[in-house]
């Protein structure tokens, strides 16, 4: 890996690297798989985050290739006086590039995305089964300050 790491938007080019990095996950449990069935899919969703003017689908790249992604969306608010959230989510880092200071490069362009937007805080979710992951969060400034729930509709 080189020291210097590429930030930029995602482009639609990168959808199987992406989609294949979610595939590798084996604690995110989303089933995901870049194929011909699944395309279509992938494809529609790209386009609706990528005209959304509140959200950003990053990847950073290392000698020109994606070794990682995360998704940000502004988040309006009228708490703590009409205050603006950022929301950090969809993040993950090949496996085998782990634990090389990515993600705290990463949580240093987050923290600039976010304050450059307006945003007075960085809220995100991780799986409870990522002990690692929450480690690292707190390592770098995060709280866990609230309890996440969800609920999974059929549609």
């Amino acid at each position: 890996m080189s020291n210097t790491l590429t930030f930029r938007r995602a482009i639609r080019a990168d959808l199987p690297v992406i989609v294949g990095l979610y595939a590798d996950d084996d604690k995110g449990g989303h089933g995901d798989a870049w194929n011909e069935t699944n395309r279509s899919v992938y494809e529609a969703a790209f386009d609706e985050i990528d005209t959304n003017p509140r959200d950003a689908l990053m990847v950073i790249e290392s000698d020109g290739t994606v070794i990682a992604t995360f998704l940000l969306t502004l988040l309006p608010g009228l708490t703590g006086r009409g205050t603006r959230r950022l929301e950090l989510r969809s993040v993950e880092v090949r496996a085998d590039m782990r634990s090389l200071g990515i993600g705290a490069q990463m949580l240093a362009f987050v923290e600039d995305y976010a304050r450059g937007h307006g945003a007075s805080q960085i809220e995100l979710t991780s799986n409870n089964t990522r002990l690692d992951a929450h480690r690292f969060y707190e390592r770098n400034g995060f709280a866990k300050s609230h309890a996440g729930f969800k609920k999974k509709l059929k549609v």
